[in-house]
């Protein structure tokens, strides 16, 4: 069974299952309540806390345990239940200026794990991932709107994450891994200083969801000077990013854009009013990037051309 996990620094995504945080602790009793996921003995809790953030996810276990969290909800959303082990394939990615240096060994870090048992919601499952697929972010997301990459030679990727922003170029739809840009700005730290602001000048406290209910229109309590504070800050982490990738050659006057991730919608306003963004489409789905490594997996397992969707550049564990 073909899986597709995007494992993002603030949620892990899935096609079929609601993003959850990229967070989990680790006890060697049984806790009380909480999404629990039973492995090797131990038991891991999701939580609202998320792992710091690291280049590198293969470090240790944690993010495997999300995989395994994520493999569960896809086989649960689609009845798959069987004697023996499933066997799974999977489709992930990596940011683009990273996908070089780390796309080998991410893919072998969910390989050669043989059977691997675990339980979630009280069943027990047996996966045995025998093949990993790992492809570009950026690309992953924009493939979804495929039609637009193809009407344009030249197009940015701007994938504005939970700690970086990421900047990917694109000649006549096919990825151009020479060109990669990434900035370590994202809607994590923005987040929380806004949250430590808002705390320290009016005592009150607040979370993501209220920053987002702000600069989405949505119905608040929060008292005005709250909310200017907010809408202020992030207009102007908005900007910041913008002025940081001209700094990096960058030139969204020059060239059309693609703009993807929580923080393009979060931001979508704002950078719809610069001066320095001449056109910008917004992939809207939190899911885009996991939908985009099904689609190219099902291109590469159908023997597809890989010039139409650029599969020179991909790696296959």
């Amino acid at each position: 069974m073909l899986i597709s996990i995007d494992h993002g620094n603030k949620q892990v995504k899935t096609i079929h299952h609601a993003p959850f945080t990229s967070g989990l602790v680790c006890s060697e009793v049984q806790p009380f309540g909480g999404e629990t996921l039973t492995y090797q003995g131990r038991y891991y809790t999701l939580t609202d806390q998320r792992i710091p953030y690291r280049r590198d996810k293969t470090e240790d276990e944690r993010f495997f345990v999300l995989t395994l969290f994520a493999i569960a909800y896809e086989l649960e959303a689609a009845s798959f239940y069987g004697a023996g082990p499933v066997r799974v394939q999977l489709a992930v990615g990596l940011p683009p200026a990273h996908y070089g240096a780390q796309q080998k060994r991410f893919a072998e870090y969910f390989l050669n794990r043989g059977t691997v048992s675990f339980t979630l919601h009280d069943k027990q499952y047996e996966v045995l991932i025998d093949e990993v697929s790992c492809y570009p972010q950026s690309y992953a997301a924009a493939i979804t709107v495929f039609q637009t990459l193809q009407s344009s030679p030249r197009a940015l990727i701007i994938d504005i994450g939970g700690y970086t922003t990421d900047v990917m170029l694109l000649r006549n739809a096919a990825p151009d891994l020479q060109f990669c840009r990434s900035l370590e700005m994202g809607v994590i730290p923005m987040s929380n200083d806004i949250i430590s602001r808002v705390s320290a000048m009016y005592d009150i406290k607040i979370d993501d969801d209220h920053i987002a209910d702000i600069i989405q229109g949505r119905p608040t309590i929060l008292p005005q000077e709250v909310r200017d504070v907010i809408f202020t800050k992030v207009r102007s982490y908005a900007c910041d990013i913008l002025d940081k990738l001209r700094e990096l050659q960058v030139d969204l006057r020059a060239n059309p854009a693609i703009f993807i991730g929580g923080g393009s919608i979060l931001f979508r306003s704002f950078v719809g009013e610069s001066p320095l963004v001449a056109h910008a489409d917004f992939v809207t789905d939190p899911k885009a990037n996991a939908i985009g490594y099904g689609m190219l997996a099902t291109a590469q397992l159908r023997r597809m051309a890989p010039q139409n969707y650029g599969g020179e550049f991909f790696a296959q564990g």
